[in-house]
Formats: C-alpha cells, sequence, structure tokens
C-alpha cells in the first residue's frame, strides 16, 4: 500500500493551494461580511482547469484522477467553505453523476461545458420539509410527449442562482409500491421559462457563498434530458450523493487543517505566565487532537479516492469520511477560538468563520446521523450494495489523457 502522492497530486496541490491563498483569501472576509458570493470565483476556478479536474479530457476535462479531486477540495476549503461547495455540487452532485449516468449526448451535449467552466451545475434534491428523506419528494414531473412537466420547489441549493444547469430528482410515480421507487432524475436548464430562484440571507456559515431556492412552475424538460430511466432516481440520487460526501470529507480535512495551521502559530507567539502559550500542556493537548484528527480524516478521504479509482463502491467508507471529518473539523474550529481566547472571539481571526462553515458541513449532504444509520445497517448486515446499472468510471489514467 503506497501512501505517497505522484508527482501530478502535488502540482495539483500547488496550483490549488496558491488560486486559494493568493486570490481569495486576501478578499474572503470582505464577502463573508457582506454575505455575497464572490462574482469572479466560479469563472476563475472554470478558467483554471478545477471544475474538470477529475474528468477526462474527451468530455473537457483535465484527466487526472479521484484523489487529485479530494486534494483540490482540501485545499480549497482551507481558505473558505464556499470554495468547496462549488466543488460539491458542481463537480460531485451534477458533473460526476452525469459521469456515471449520463448517455454519450448528454455528456457531450452538458458535462463538456460543465467541466470547461463555460457552465455552471449544481444538485438540487433538498426540499422545504424534506431534507435526509429523499423519499419523500414532492416536486413532481409528468410525461407530456417529448418532454416532462415539471413543478415543484428546492431549497438550500448551493449555486441555485448562479448555475446554468440543475441536477434534480422528482417524483415521477405518484403512487409507487415503494416509496423509493417512482423517483427519477433529470437535468435542467435553469433559464428555462417557468424557472424562478433566489438567494438564500441570514446563514450562520458560507455567507460568502450562493445558497437558494428554485421554484419549477409547469416547467417543460425534453425527455433526452432524463438520467437514466424512469423511476432510477432514487439509486441515482444516492450515488450522488457518494460523489458529493467525499468532496464534503477532503474539504472539512482542509479546515482541520487550516484551523491547527493557526493554533500552532498564535500559540508559539502568545506569551502568559512567562512562556508561549504552546508550552502549556492543555494547549497542547487541544493541538495534538487537532494533528491526529487531521491525519484521520486526510487518510480517510484518501482511502475513498483511491476506491474510486479503482471503481469500486465507497459508500459505507465514504460515510466513515463524511462523518468522522465534518465532526472533527467542528471541534477543531471550535478549539481554536479556545486557544485564540478574545481574539477567536472576533472576526479579526479566522476562527470565528471556521466555527460557522463547519456546522453546515454536519447537516447537508446527509447529516451526521443519517451517516450513522448507513453505517449501522452495514455493521448488522441489514444493509448491503447492490450492482447497479451504471458505477462511476475506474480512473485510466492512459485513456482519461487522450
Amino acid at each position: 500500500m503506497d501512501f505517497d502522492l505522484t508527482q501530478e497530486h502535488t502540482m495539483v496541490q500547488k496550483m490549488v493551494r496558491d488560486f486559494a491563498t493568493k486570490e481569495v483569501a486576501p478578499v474572503i472576509k470582505e464577502f463573508d461580511r457582506k454575505q455575497e458570493a464572490i462574482p469572479w470565483m466560479l469563472p476563475r476556478m472554470g478558467e483554471l482547469g478545477i471544475l474538470g479536474i477529475c474528468f477526462p479530457v474527451c468530455y473537457g476535462g483535465q484527466g487526472m484522477d479521484y484523489i487529485s479531486l479530494g486534494l483540490a477540495c482540501e485545499e480549497l476549503e482551507a481558505v473558505d467553505t464556499a470554495l468547496r461547495v462549488v466543488m460539491s455540487v458542481h463537480v460531485g452532485l451534477c458533473g460526476m453523476t452525469l459521469l456515471q449516468w449520463g448517455t454519450e449526448e448528454q455528456k457531450q451535449e452538458f458535462l463538456i461545458p460543465l467541466a470547461k467552466g463555460e457552465k455552471f451545475g449544481c444538485g438540487a434534491f433538498t426540499e422545504p420539509g424534506m431534507g435526509s428523506d429523499v423519499a419523500a419528494m414532492r416536486t413532481h414531473a409528468k410525461r407530456d410527449g417529448n418532454h416532462y412537466i415539471l413543478n415543484g420547489e428546492k431549497m438550500w441549493i448551493s449555486l441555485a442562482s448562479k448555475a446554468d444547469f440543475a441536477m434534480i430528482t422528482v417524483r415521477t410515480d405518484p403512487n409507487p409500491a415503494r416509496p423509493t421507487d417512482g423517483l427519477t432524475t433529470f437535468l435542467v436548464n435553469l433559464h428555462s421559462p417557468g424557472v424562478t430562484r433566489g438567494d438564500i440571507h441570514g446563514k450562520l456559515g458560507v455567507r460568502a457563498g450562493s445558497t437558494g431556492w428554485i421554484n419549477f412552475q409547469d416547467v417543460r424538460v425534453p425527455v433526452a434530458n432524463r438520467i437514466g430511466e424512469e423511476g432510477e432516481g432514487f439509486k441515482i440520487t444516492m450515488s450522488a450523493f457518494d460523489s458529493g460526501r467525499y468532496t464534503v470529507g477532503a474539504g472539512a480535512t482542509g479546515l482541520i487543517r487550516a484551523a491547527l495551521e493557526s493554533s500552532v502559530k498564535y500559540a508559539r507567539e502568545r506569551t502568559t505566565f512567562g512562556k508561549p502559550i504552546g508550552e502549556h500542556q492543555m494547549i497542547q493537548e487541544k493541538i495534538a487532537k487537532m494533528a491526529q484528527d487531521h491525519e484521520i480524516a486526510r487518510l480517510l478521504y484518501l482511502q475513498v479516492g483511491w476506491m474510486k479509482n479503482q471503481g469500486r463502491r465507497s459508500t459505507l467508507q465514504t460515510t466513515y469520511c463524511k462523518k468522522f471529518a465534518t465532526e472533527a473539523s467542528f471541534e477543531a474550529a471550535n478549539q481554536a477560538i479556545q486557544i485564540h481566547g478574545a481574539y477567536g472571539f472576533s472576526d479579526e481571526y479566522d476562527m470565528e468563520r471556521y466555527l460557522r462553515n463547519a456546522k453546515g458541513a454536519v447537516i447537508y449532504e446527509g447529516s451526521s446521523e443519517i451517516q450513522v444509520l448507513i453505517q449501522a445497517g452495514y455493521a448488522l448486515g441489514e444493509r448491503k450494495d447492490k450492482a447497479l446499472r451504471c458505477e462511476l468510471p475506474a480512473y485510466d489514467a492512459e485513456a482519461w489523457q487522450k
């Protein structure tokens, strides 16, 4: 088992870190305070190839592997969660679902501009009154010739007001045999007549990111935009969450690292009782815990990235990664505030923003409680991975560079 990163991996790290630290870090506090998304962030990420990092070159991507995606997410969230959220919805929920389930025609029409950053995508699954209970979706679509007529509303959608397309799952059968039946997934053009959308303000965290709602009123969606077959929506959504949760866990690892690095720096500079606070054992205990958690979280997401590279199902391992890393990031930010004392309570330092941002990740993309249920299901033998009609393609360096 080789834990060394390749030269390509280190190049990805450096490129993404340089972008995040040099271009975003100097302005992130300003936009967080204004509760506005950075207007040039999406186009710039597309220009640098970050939005197509793990897609084959033939589909407009950079031809890199899934570990590269995880490394990029860690570097982005080490500066601000809003950056990583872009990867979760544009790449994880939208692009990777197209890569896994889309037809060749759909990949040519939609994945190429998404991977190039010419168009932006999001995943729209959550609804008012429906979060973790995917089977309770009320947004519905009815077949009408070569189109579906779509009605309903999606809520708490990242990039809702910025995206060109949304990967959405809706109910197409009002009376299914089981609640998880009768759901179908579509890629919807958000510039279509009947689509209205807007931003949600007053969020606790990710204030420099776009989060909003999308309303569909008799929106005509071509049958050609259906992802998979009718009734496959639940398993397509679950596979999309596998990709999205991977990016969340990898990103949370970056937040742990940011809290750790800031705490180490402060502990070396701040003195109490005649010596740097880093020499006090209680401070050392907090810092050691952060360092340990960062190492564990990183190993967990690298394992998931490796499994994806092999074309292996990683649902269980992804839940371990997502739950551990997000909870550890919240605790790391909390302890970093404690280490910084009164300064940690002020937005003069980054700690309070880290804490606000970290809280969201233990809720979205499947709350910690949902991850526990999945893990228990596997442990008790009540849940087993079933073969899907389509799997996320294994990484093939030679083929993906063509």
